[in-house]
């Protein structure tokens, strides 16, 4: 949990590649064709191959497009493409016993593998549990005994929402039903001797997709034969940038953790869009280990073994993490107030972003900040809440003064950072917040902890900015100087670390704190100078955003060389996709499979122009019923395809609407949310 290493997995045969042990981690993607178009498909899959898609996967409906995969294969392997075809599995077990001849691997979703889902909470006795379980024990081992015969893999998936009536009367909807449900398959699996297995957790949520992985790989490591790879992703995520960083976040937060060997990437988009994002994603984890080879691929460099910890419950020292990995429980801090805006404690994080102009450049940097704070606009609108300025002299100041007095109202919201201790002390008394970087090896002005005594109108961040120093060292200094402040009785303090890798030594930086008990707000600081704009959307969400799943920051703060606009909004999509602070309508959008039979991007580009403004509100927008009621686990209202240009719509899991057609369903949709009170005229 505090610095990386990859959990080291069985390797697992996928056609010419292999997943697991030592390969680099792998991006694959899905088609939204449907599969008995034989041409549309391979010329789907064709230009996923040109895009560099390592894995290809197909949805299977039925036993016809099962059948049918065989012309599908031929035709790739014709062309001389030779990616690994997954076959995609709900509901049918006579699909997956065809589909698995013709495929290198095959998925499974324990949830409705040959059992029935009626969404109910009915209960069931030991003994009803237990004849179900026996049923599908008897319609799954055929399938284990086929795979063997054919060399293939199988995933065992498991989706947040589409489990088993029996599973959750036991367990609920919950990460620990999602991990019982894929168990029980891999229980199987191993009785019967066949090993070449890999696991999903999905889910829409973020922070439940986290949760759900941890705690797989805790419980199998401890239950099971072997480590078994990874296939990570956040189901449902949506489009656009939205979809970038809540992708970004959910798998970004298991690959610092050392968990994952492959990912997908899941956008209502051409499938092709996923591939750069999924590679952008994994970048750093295969750049760390990955020297040359075919499209830069060669087996990780070997690390002795015993040396990489299986599961991220301890850390190899035996050190526990400094939040429970397992559920979401934010940290607790000392309420403040900067400005006029309540700051830790019960209150949402806040979004400070930073100015790039500066104070010299007059004009520039006056119009930057107003378009910062945007203060003509309403309280909740997506904007920053603080505006930082770097002071770096004596002169900054007098600059400072100037701009202070033209911007009025606004400047309270207004803070300021230097790495001068005397230059420090004098902002307290001219800005809301005041942060002091805190560089290293440069030394402290001794007078420095005793002037921060006294009321000040300004609250004081500390900022250690980390270049070289590894992740122990920020967390050191930070916590030995709130220590001592603490017991000085001073109050009004801030902490952060200025860092390009903010997970571990924020980790750190808690683990310190919570050693002493000290409760101090957190502000978390991440920079990227990063020329591609993909690659800061990226990197901004899996360092901060894990953070915050995690319930660890009360401030966000990025550094970018993005535009306002998009500086801003990234911050608030992240913190929305952590689900902590809630800006807008909240958008869960599958993918589409061959199993949507409308335009599913028409479709949502539509509704989220009628329904963006509906801060808040979560809309589930599905191709189909696997895609449905339960998959969209925690949707306020959804749309979801029922058939040929036919769409049903749902509140919450409960389908209110069937067989709409679709020129009437957005329409439809807007009516049910003003029948249950949801409903504001946009502005």
């Amino acid at each position: 949990m505090y610095h990386y290493r990859r959990r080291l997995t069985r390797e697992v045969p996928f056609g010419k590649l292999s997943l697991g042990g030592y390969q680099p981690i792998r991006v694959e993607s899905m088609t939204n064709t449907h599969t008995m178009d034989t041409e549309a498909t391979v010329a789907q899959c064709r230009r996923l191959y040109e895009a560099g898609c390592e894995i290809i996967r197909l949805t299977v409906p039925t036993e016809k497009d099962a059948e049918n995969l065989r012309n599908i294969r031929d035709q790739l392997r014709r062309d001389g493409i030779k990616t690994p075809l997954v076959a995609d599995i709900h509901f049918s077990a006579r699909a997956a016993f065809k589909a698995v001849e013709f495929v290198e691997n095959i998925r499974v979703n324990p949830g409705n593998y040959a059992t029935s889902q009626k969404f109910s909470s009915s209960d069931y006795t030991e003994d009803e549990y237990q004849q179900e379980l026996d049923h599908v024990r008897l319609e799954f081992a055929p399938l284990v005994e086929k795979a063997r015969e054919f060399g293939a893999s199988m995933r065992i998936g498991t989706n947040h929402g589409s489990l088993s009536d029996r599973i959750v009367s036991r367990h609920g909807n919950s990460p620990e039903g999602m991990v019982e449900a894929a168990l029980e398959f891999a229980r199987m699996c191993e009785e019967m001797g066949y090993f070449d297995l890999l696991f999903s957790m999905k889910s829409s949520n973020v922070r439940v997709m986290i949760q759900a992985y941890r705690l797989l790989v805790k419980q199998a490591d401890e239950g099971l034969r072997h480590a078994y790879p990874l296939h990570l992703g956040v189901t449902e995520a949506g489009d656009g940038d939205e979809g970038r960083v809540k992708s970004a976040m959910g798998i970004g937060a298991l690959l610092e953790d050392g968990l994952g060997d492959t990912i997908r990437v899941s956008l209502t988009e051409d499938p092709v869009n996923e591939v750069p994002v999924g590679f952008a994603i994994v970048k750093k984890y295969n750049d760390l280990h990955l020297v040359s080879g075919e499209r830069g691929h060669v087996p990780i460099s070997r690390i002795v073994e015993d040396r990489i910890p299986r599961h991220c419950g301890v850390s190899p020292a035996g050190e526990p993490p400094p939040f429970n990995p397992f559920s979401y429980h934010r940290r607790p801090s000392l309420p403040l107030e900067i400005g006029g805006i309540r700051v830790g404690g019960e209150s949402v994080p806040r979004v400070e972003t930073e100015l790039h102009a500066p104070l010299s450049s007059g004009d520039l940097i006056y119009d930057e900040l107003v378009q910062r704070l945007a203060p003509g606009k309403p309280d909740d609108a997506i904007r920053s809440e603080f505006v930082s300025v770097r002071i770096d002299s004596e002169e900054d100041l007098a600059k400072l003064d100037l701009l202070l007095a033209r911007l009025g109202e606004a400047a309270s919201r207004l803070c300021a950072s230097t790495s001068d201790t005397a230059l420090y002390v004098s902002l307290l008394d001219r800005v809301s917040k005041a942060r002091l970087d805190i560089v290293e090896g440069e030394r402290l002005d001794r007078e420095f902890l005793r002037r921060l005594q006294g009321e000040r109108k300004a609250v004081a961040e500390l900022s250690f900015i980390q270049d070289i120093a590894g992740s122990s060292v920020p967390a050191g200094v930070l916590q030995h100087l709130a220590q001592k402040l603490k017991d000085q009785g001073v109050t009004r303090l801030l902490f952060s670390v200025l860092s390009n890798d903010a997970v571990y030594s924020y980790r750190r930086l808690l683990q310190a704190f919570n050693g002493r008990a000290l409760d101090y707000p957190l502000v978390v600081r991440f920079r990227d100078n990063s020329p591609e704009r993909l690659q800061t959307l990226i990197r901004s969400s899996v360092q901060t955003g894990t953070l915050f799943s995690d319930g660890i920051g009360d401030m966000l703060s990025l550094q970018t060389p993005l535009s306002v606009d998009d500086e801003v909004g990234l911050a608030f999509n992240i913190l929305q996709g952590a689900r902590i602070r809630m800006s807008k309508t909240e958008f869960i959008s599958c993918p589409g499979c061959g199993r949507t039979y409308f335009d599913l991007e028409k479709a949502a580009a539509s509704i989220k122009g009628r329904m963006a403004h509906l801060k808040g509100l979560k809309i589930g927008i599905m191709g189909c019923i696997v895609n449905g009621p339960g998959e969209m686990a925690d949707a306020d209202f959804g749309y979801v395809g029922a058939g040929r240009n036919r769409i049903s719509l749902y509140v919450g899991r409960e389908c209110v609407a069937e067989n709409i057609p679709e020129a009437e369903a957005v329409d439809r949709l807007i009516e049910l949310v003003r029948a249950h009170g949801k409903w504001v005229d946009p502005l």
